[in-house]
């Protein structure tokens, strides 16, 4: 791998340095709290979390390649070290926390720099986006419940839902009122800003507000909690004692943290880096969180990872680089050296607001309304992983949304697309019966198109679909093979007794289309007989030869759709002209009606611009309008029919003259008629039999 330094600084442009720095020091302000408060969740000091947001966040943005992720101390890894310390009896911010913490963040650091040597990083290629974006979501939901109570007026809790939700309802039996309404104010006037102020430094302005608060009014008088005062001063190396650590229980420990570390990281850069239109390198982020990680152990700090409250801050301030990394631990620096004295004027409730107010922004609404419209499978999908991060926690939540990538990959495979296909009089090609009203099946012969590789978990349906269609009179069954690239052995026994079942009817099976590589495939999977019986021809073309069919192929057309045939016997339309020809029905389907009813109003829209009808008159609807030219004949057609039915809703001028516009609509659909008399009149007469409907 080859490994750049400060990648994203490379072709710097100097536009980029009044946001970026903008940025940085925001980031740097919101950073006291966030990671004051999870040092402590980790079982460090509340200072330790400052130390963590200096050399850590500076060594990520050495090999980042994301533009605008940010690292630093944050709850995940937080949570699962301040567990660990727990289940092992270690009295948080005692000395041998102090020994046993920044090891986990040592050995986390050495983990990842083998999965960065292995090549880990191919996780996130098994992880779909509603996987990624409910992952994510039920992160920053659990952030939230997580920095509630501290609105409330008590203390920020751990754990999953259903202890995140039992703290919450025991903190507000004894409501601080004081607290509260600081809280919700400052999360009210925030929320408002990035509505209708986006850009403007509210969170800073809030910051300031409540140190101001602090100073005159002394609000903690009113038990309003403040920040810790944190002494000033630079943090020395740790040199770590491992004759007090248990070095197997913390490599256990660690590898936890390490993929919590790996997978949240990955997959939050991902979804922000899909989202603003630039490009990773998976491996090499890896490597930054490891260096990172080796960073904060190298200080006495907790492991660190991404934090996607932070960076979906530097998002909304219009970061473009890691130098707003670079510049929130500069600052960060500088306030540890010379500034710490307003940390200890910093309402927690405002700072609470602040952190609750960025990760609003990541919750994925926008992305789960759009699956409920689209696809009901991806919603729930969504919504699972979500649910598992909420009530299982961070690492279980990975494991679930991988394991719900692949259900849904199974998912897409065993319900593949495929169709029956027939002719289009005229045509060569063989085209889907259900989407093309001019095809007809091929008389006694059932084409079958099935594209999807074929596996044990769809060959049922490859054999029930042909099963349900066969008639007393099929002869031949012919399936194209096309899209299939390969088989498993319990589909080549499926296509086997597929082809004995049909034989013993007397109905020709026949595979076709598919590349060279599966007849391979088919002899190595004992199936090549089926290749020297003659039932695998190259062609569908040449599997109705072999049945002694020629063309034109006799068509099993139905009654009512004879008069389209014989139109389509007549037609000497190009391929485009005939491509254009209902284009509505082709390109919507069941929607077509409501997409020729919006394309009536866009042209009454363009009515309603113009002023003068008698202009409209002398220079023809075609000229005038835009959007008419894309109309096929007998799309036009219809629409000069729906117009008529709509001369309501023309301007009022215009139907004050509604005699000129209904005559209007008449000449343009007289001048289509003239044209069609002389290019196509098959198609003309398409139309007045239509119209005798």
């Amino acid at each position: 791998m080859r490994i750049r330094l400060f990648p994203t600084l490379r072709n710097y442009r100097k536009e980029f340095l009044p946001k970026d720095i903008f940025s940085g020091i925001i980031i740097a302000l919101v950073s006291i709290p966030i990671s004051m408060g999870y040092a402590q969740i980790a079982g460090l000091p509340a200072v330790y979390g400052l130390y963590g947001s200096v050399f850590p966040i500076i060594f990520f943005a050495l090999f980042s390649t994301s533009r605008q992720f940010i690292f630093g101390v944050d709850a995940a890894p937080a949570a699962i070290v301040g567990a660990a310390l727990s289940t092992l009896g270690i009295v948080p911010g005692s000395s041998a926390a102090m020994q046993y913490v920044p090891v986990i963040a040592l050995f986390a650091g050495l983990w990842l720099l083998l999965f960065c040597a292995l090549r880990a990083d191919r996780i996130v290629n098994f992880i779909s986006t509603p996987v990624m974006g409910g992952f994510i979501s039920g992160i920053a939901a659990t952030i939230i419940f997580m920095q509630i109570p501290k609105i409330l007026g008590g203390s920020a809790g751990t754990g999953e839902l259903p202890e995140l939700l039992r703290h919450i309802a025991d903190t507000a039996v004894h409501i601080n009122l004081p607290s509260l309404i600081l809280g919700a104010v400052s999360l009210a006037v925030l929320i408002a800003a990035k509505r209708f102020i986006p850009k403007f430094p509210m969170a800073i302005a809030v910051m300031a507000a409540g140190v101001i608060l602090t100073a005159f009014f002394h609000i903690q008088d009113y038990g309003v909690a403040l920040l810790e005062q944190v002494e000033p001063g630079m943090p020395g190396v740790f040199i770590p004692d491992f004759s007090q650590i248990n070095i197997t229980n913390a490599a256990g420990r660690s590898l936890i943290v390490a993929i919590v570390i790996m997978a949240e990281t990955l997959l939050a850069e991902n979804n922000f880096a899909a989202k603003n239109g630039y490009h990773l390198n998976d491996r090499q982020e890896i490597l930054a969180c490891a260096a990172g990680n080796l960073a904060a152990a190298a200080v006495g700090g907790c492991p660190v990872n991404g934090s996607i409250s932070r960076t979906s801050m530097n998002e909304q301030y219009g970061g473009k680089t890691q130098a707003v990394s670079l510049t929130a631990g500069g600052v960060m620096a500088v306030i540890l050296i010379c500034a710490t004295g307003f940390i200890g004027y910093l309402p927690v409730p405002v700072l609470t607001a602040i952190i609750i107010s960025a990760l609003l922004n990541v919750v994925e609404t926008d992305l789960a309304i759009r699956l409920f419209r689209v696809s009901r499978k991806e919603f729930f999908i969504f919504m699972a992983a979500g649910a598992a991060v909420l009530f299982l926690g961070t690492i279980y939540g990975v494991i679930v949304g991988i394991l719900l990538s692949f259900a849904a990959v199974i998912l897409t495979a065993t319900n593949p697309p495929r169709t029956f296909m027939g002719i289009i009089p005229g045509k060569k090609n063989f085209y889907d019966l259900e989407k093309n009203r001019s095809a007809f099946p091929v008389k006694h012969v059932i084409i079958y198109r099935f594209s999807e590789n074929l596996f044990f978990a769809n060959i049922k349906i490859l054999e029930n679909d042909i099963e349900k269609n066969i008639q007393k009179d099929t002869r031949a069954v012919i399936l194209d093979a096309g899209a299939v690239n390969s088989l498993d052995i319990t589909a080549a026994d499926g296509l086997r007794r597929l082809a004995d079942s049909l034989e013993k009817r007397n109905i020709r099976f026949y595979l076709t289309e598919h590349t060279a590589n599966i007849n391979d495939q088919m002899r190595k999977l004992g199936i090549g007989s089926l290749i020297k019986e003659g039932k695998v021809r190259r062609t569908i073309l040449a599997a109705l030869h072999d049945l002694g069919l020629k063309e034109p192929f006799p068509l099993d057309i139905p009654e009512d759709k004879m008069q389209l045939f014989r139109l389509r016997q007549l037609s000497s339309l190009s391929e485009e002209e005939e491509n254009s020809l209902e284009e509505f029905s082709w390109a919507f389907g069941s929607e077509a009606v409501r997409e020729i009813e919006k394309s009536v109003e866009h042209v009454l829209k363009q009515i309603h611009g113009i002023s003068d009808i008698e202009t409209l008159a002398e220079e023809g609807v075609e000229e005038k309008l835009r959007f008419w030219h894309s109309l096929g004949p007998l799309d036009e057609d219809e629409l000069l029919r729906r117009l008529e039915l709509h001369i309501q809703d023309f301007p009022e001028e215009v139907r004050e003259k509604s005699s000129l516009a209904v005559g209007l609509i008449e000449k343009r659909r007289q001048a289509l008629r003239e044209k069609l008399v002389k290019e196509h009149p098959e198609i003309l007469e398409h139309l007045q039999w239509k119209e005798k409907q």
